[in-house]
């Protein structure tokens, strides 16, 4: 009994959020306040979030989505920085969180947000899932898309 539940609880802390750590350095690049793999919308899409309360409406917008509760506390919502809600769409199984931006850049009123490739473990339940993530950009950026980019 008490290996299952051992077992349920590692369940569960595995499937909760995470928050980015903040670094002085990220200044002038994305810098992510949170990521999950449920709760999305099934289209890709983004939005721009104004002040701390509509972050903290989104995320527990995003989990009521999912079915959960909000488990994670707000994070403080950067000065002089853009945050994005972004959308990743629906996927058939895998974990598509997104944990780390390696590069953000803007052409043509387009961001292009450059995540680690996804790299699959091989089988796996099929699950579908609706991953979203909230990060940040300098100001300065001026788009009116936002495009992930995959890279090894």
């Amino acid at each position: 009994m008490n290996k299952l539940l051992i077992l349920f609880f590692a369940t569960i802390l595995s499937c909760t959020g995470t928050t980015a750590q903040k670094t002085s350095s990220m200044q002038n690049q994305a810098e992510i306040l949170v990521s999950e793999t449920q709760g999305g919308m099934e289209k890709q899409g983004f939005r721009i979030l104004n002040n701390r309360q509509e972050l903290a409406d989104e995320i527990k917008d995003r989990y009521t989505a999912s079915g959960q509760s909000p488990i994670i506390e707000t994070p403080a919502f950067p000065k002089d920085k853009k945050v994005v809600v972004y959308y990743m769409g629906t996927f058939n199984s895998g974990d598509h969180q997104v944990n780390e931006i390696k590069n953000i850049s803007v052409k043509n009123n387009i961001l292009f947000v450059e995540i680690p490739e996804y790299e699959s473990g091989g089988m796996a339940i099929q699950v579908m899932s609706n991953p979203w993530f909230v990060f940040s950009v300098p100001a300065s950026y001026q788009f009116t898309s936002v495009q992930l980019k995959s890279s090894k």
